[in-house]
């Protein structure tokens, strides 16, 4: 018997990308109701569409900074995964309200998840609180030292959910996951990632965009994989109280990321466009998942390529035309470039 079955579940920014893969693996494999708690900023009911009707699924419009919303929410909660937030290029032009999202948000759900006497906790915070890698794999006790607003208000969310376990005893788990890619990731806008926002560009005859030497180094992890990883530790004890880094060791550069999507589109001749480099990049990242592995047993299971394909063949059929639109425009008014 799994320790989520049966469970009341609480969802942040489960209506979100990597929200609405945690849904799909809650509710796939688990007999649990889930309960997502989504602004709808960043997510979309359509990314919940496929349990439409399905009575195991709620969801609740609304802020997490909304203190008396979030208790109303999380009364008679078992578990409680938190992945609301506000993006890295949002924090840019927005640094404010993204931190009011991700920090002072995060405090709002922890001390929720502390009064509601939840049995877990998962707290899903981002590789960015590292800033740039000192040393290579990057584990737990590597030093943090964000590069942006956004990384500093995960740090400091991920923080407060540790002083509820130190000081209450509440159960938590903090996860760093490492940049996810997949079906359901955005492609335009402040959110968008290099790996969707490359895959419309080029789908429409477009040049992918590089921003410096293109040398940038990421740890890339399928979004199925992530959402796996984030159930094993809300169902492993010995995970409580530990903060847990999560990838898949293999570290890639962007100019190899253009190459990968230009030979699943078939597309050899969209060769980047090289731009000067923006701030707050991240120069590199590469996982360390000894302790996740150790913890859990967990490995990812999804190539970079294999995963590559795949999202392309979600994007075929879609409305790339218009996504791509979106984001040229957002990208000429963008504040911080």
């Amino acid at each position: 018997m799994s320790g989520l079955d049966g469970a009341r579940i609480v969802v942040t920014g489960g209506a979100g990308f990597i929200g609405s893969h945690t849904v799909d693996a809650l509710l796939g494999t688990h007999p649990a109701h889930v309960l997502v708690l989504d602004s709808l900023v960043n997510g979309s009911e359509e990314n919940l569409s496929q349990w439409e009707g399905d009575s195991r699924l709620s969801l609740v419009v609304g802020d997490i900074r909304d203190r008396g919303l979030v208790d109303s929410v999380m009364a008679g909660a078992d578990v409680v995964f938190h992945l609301a937030c506000l993006g890295v290029r949002h924090s840019l032009h927005s640094p404010v309200a993204n931190h009011e999202v991700n920090a002072t948000g995060s405090l709002m759900v922890a001390l929720a998840a502390r009064d509601a006497g939840v049995s877990r906790l998962v707290h899903v915070s981002s590789s960015e609180v590292f800033g740039t890698a000192r040393t290579v794999p990057m584990d737990e006790n590597h030093p943090t030292w964000p590069e942006t607003v956004y990384g500093a208000g995960k740090l400091a969310g991920e923080a407060y959910s540790r002083a509820m376990f130190r000081t209450f005893g509440t159960p938590v788990v903090v996860v760093r996951p490492f940049n996810t890619y997949g079906p359901r990731s955005h492609a335009e806008g402040d959110s968008g990632e290099i790996i969707p926002r490359t895959i419309v560009r080029m789908a429409n005859g477009e040049r992918p965009v590089l921003y410096g030497d293109g040398n940038q180094t990421r740890d890339f992890m399928h979004v199925s994989d992530t959402a796996a990883g984030l159930l094993a530790l809300a169902e492993c004890d010995e995970a409580i109280g530990r903060t847990v880094t999560i990838g898949t060791g293999v570290e890639t550069t962007m100019r190899e990321v253009c190459r990968l999507i230009a030979d699943a589109l078939g597309r050899p001749d969209l060769t980047p466009r090289m731009l000067p480099g923006r701030p707050g990049d991240v120069l590199r990242l590469c996982a360390d998942g000894t302790t996740m592995a150790r913890l859990t047993g967990f490995t990812p299971t999804v190539t970079l390529a294999d995963g590559i394909a795949d999202l392309v063949d979600w994007f075929a059929g879609r409305a790339t035309e218009d996504m791509l639109i979106e984001d040229l425009n957002w990208e000429r008014d963008e504040v911080a470039p």
